[in-house]
């Protein structure tokens, strides 16, 4: 099923406890078609770089089915740059650097080929261009999912939940949840949210896994214990793309398939975190994703319990 991401193809620099990189590529959206891409092909991208991109780097993407002719080249300008530095749990991070460069003023245009998108993953993004796209989609597709965070709450919070409305699932994590409610409980948080207009929300809780819900429905998956986590940049994106691919190669968007898929999505993420940047997710193998599944699928089969009176 036909499948668009619109979001960041950027570069960035880190730095964690074990080591730091260059410039090294990055970007919501790179992340994002990068892990839809072991599900479904091709994968549509919506995005902006400058002329200091490497075309190794877009024929990277195009190696693992992600379709650029949605990728506007930026003559004589540069690409979006983000550095930043986590701390030793590795759960908080410091921005060191911020430069929007062609994102400031990113207008995004839709391919015609990419007008019978059934799928829509709109990466985070100002609320004004993530509303752009579903405008300049002739027909709406079967289901929008986006994702967003706390610094668009912050500056831009009106222009935010007149984009929410137009949505059907709203990924994004605990802490924005509460600051999006005003409610600290994640159940009522959910509540006033998917007031909002979303039919479903995620709720990522970094190392202590997801929350799906719709309604009166909640589903949790847990997050599989790993050895070693080098870097978490990019692991919300790698889950919103491993969810999105997986609907989409399933072409079912029921409350139970929606589970399955945030199982996939949880799985890929665990990828992400392994290495640094995107270096985990270029190389993976069919095998190994099933393998990782099954191990999450482990993580919340329960047998039934009999108690004897």
């Amino acid at each position: 099923m036909s499948l668009v991401v619109i979001g960041s193809v950027a570069f960035d620099a880190l730095e964690t406890p074990f080591g730091k990189t260059d410039k090294i590529i990055g970007g919501a959206a790179t992340y994002i078609t990068l892990s839809a891409s072991y599900s479904v092909k091709p994968v549509k991208l919506v995005a902006v770089v400058g002329d200091d991109f490497p075309q190794s780097d877009v024929l990277l993407l195009q190696e693992h089915g992600v379709d650029t002719e949605g990728l506007q080249i930026k003559e004589g300008e540069k690409s979006f740059f983000w550095s930043g530095k986590y701390s030793t749990d590795l759960n908080s991070r410091e921005t060191l650097q911020t430069e929007l460069n062609v994102l400031a003023d990113f207008d995004p245009i839709i391919p015609d080929s990419y007008q019978d998108c059934k799928y829509l993953m709109l990466g985070n993004l100002t609320p004004q261009v993530q509303r752009l796209v579903i405008q300049r989609l002739v027909n709406r597709p079967k289901l929008i999912v986006l994702d967003t965070m706390n610094f668009w709450m912050d500056v831009a919070l009106e222009e935010l939940i007149t984009t929410i409305e137009m949505v059907d699932v709203l990924s994004i994590n605990d802490e924005e949840a509460r600051q999006l409610s005003g409610e600290y409980s994640l159940v009522k948080a959910a509540r006033k949210i998917m007031a909002m207009g979303p039919k479903y929300l995620i709720i990522k809780k970094g190392e202590h896994g997801a929350l799906l819900f719709c309604k009166n429905k909640v589903f949790f998956a847990p997050a599989l214990p790993l050895e070693e986590v080098f870097d978490p940049t990019g692991a919300g994106d790698t889950f919103a793309g491993g969810f999105i691919g997986y609907l989409a190669a399933t072409d079912d968007i029921s409350f139970d398939n929606m589970k399955r898929a945030v199982i996939h999505g949880s799985a890929m993420a665990s990828f992400c975190v392994e290495k640094f940047g995107t270096e985990r997710l270029v190389n993976l193998t069919k095998e190994e994703i099933e393998v990782r599944e099954r191990q999450f699928a482990e993580l919340v089969n329960v047998e039934p319990i009999s108690i004897e009176a």
